[in-house]
């Protein structure tokens, strides 16, 4: 997506995972200038080399238009934001923090009130549609903040989403239909390992159950995308199974706090908790598919018999 050099931003991405590194080349893409941070430093490198700013972050900071923290949860996202390093304290009055781990509302809503402290922006922004909707600018975000906020996040959101729903001025609105939209990913991607297993019992072949399940009312977005890893035996983590613990448990936190019952979700959480016990928390998430098979005595593909 072309953009003029009137609204090309100073932007930094803070985590250069999957999903950061696919928003800091779409950024790059949109026609911004774009700090790439991690602990990893090949990430950092690989990033330069691509066309992010070679500078260090704490000499660009005062300068930056908006910042997008790609991290992995809450205590990740306050450290960078107000840590000790924190990046907050750097930043110009009217600059825009995009805040895009799984994290509660109330969190939100806290990280939202100490960054207006100094006058910077913050949007409540979780993102979903997977490492490829990242990498290609497509991805659907979930925001909510101050209508000042979204004007001074757009230029960045323009060249990293596809959708943005704006769902009001009250940030946490975003987290809470993140927490909604893990609810419903993490169980279909255990109840797809259930359902692949159960079929391989009765001699449905992981291959057949893909080719025939996803045309068919039971498919699910996560069966149609996680389904062929498991039939590959690849397990490179693109989501890892340590994610579900995390985010499953944040969506029984907020239940519990609401004094909702969310028996399925539960169980879901106790899958990827025995998948991470076995040993495969750093594979991919369906390697909750193991569970199963270990359970039935399966051989799934790509394991030896």
């Amino acid at each position: 997506m072309s953009m003029n050099t009137k609204s090309a931003h100073n932007v930094a991405v803070i985590g250069l995972g999957s999903m950061g590194y696919g928003m800091a080349a779409s950024a790059l893409r949109g026609g911004h200038k774009v700090w790439g941070v991690d602990i990893n430093p090949d990430q950092i490198a690989k990033f330069k080399s691509e066309g992010g700013q070679d500078s260090p972050l704490d000499e660009a900071a005062g300068g930056l238009d908006a910042v997008a923290v790609v991290v992995l949860n809450a205590a990740q996202t306050e450290s960078v934001l107000f840590g000790a390093d924190g990046i907050v304290a750097k930043l110009k009055p009217g600059a825009v923090v995009l805040a895009c781990a799984t994290v509660p509302p109330a969190f939100a809503r806290d990280m939202a009130a100490r960054c207006g402290e100094t006058g910077v922006h913050y949007l409540d922004a979780p993102i979903s549609g997977g490492a490829a909707k990242a990498a290609s600018g497509q991805l659907s975000i979930m925001a909510s903040g101050a209508p000042d906020a979204f004007a001074a996040a757009r230029p960045l959101l323009d060249s990293i989403a596809q959708t943005v729903f704006e769902l009001g001025d009250d940030v946490g609105a975003g987290s809470a239909m993140k927490a909604v939209n893990q609810l419903l990913a993490g169980v279909h991607i255990a109840t797809m390992a259930e359902a692949l297993t159960f079929g391989m019992t009765q001699g449905v072949t992981p291959e057949k159950f893909v080719e025939v399940i996803s045309k068919c009312a039971g498919t699910s977005w996560m069966l149609e995308n996680r389904a062929p890893h498991i039939v590959a035996g690849d397990y490179t983590p693109l989501s890892s199974v340590n994610i579900w613990p995390k985010d499953l448990g944040i969506v029984l936190d907020i239940a519990k706090s609401a004094q909702f019952s969310a028996p399925i979700t539960a169980a879901a959480l106790q899958q990827f908790i025995a998948a991470a016990g076995m040993g495969h928390g750093q594979e991919d998430d369906a390697a909750v598919a193991k569970v199963y098979a270990r359970n039935a005595g399966l051989t799934l593909p790509g394991e030896n018999t």
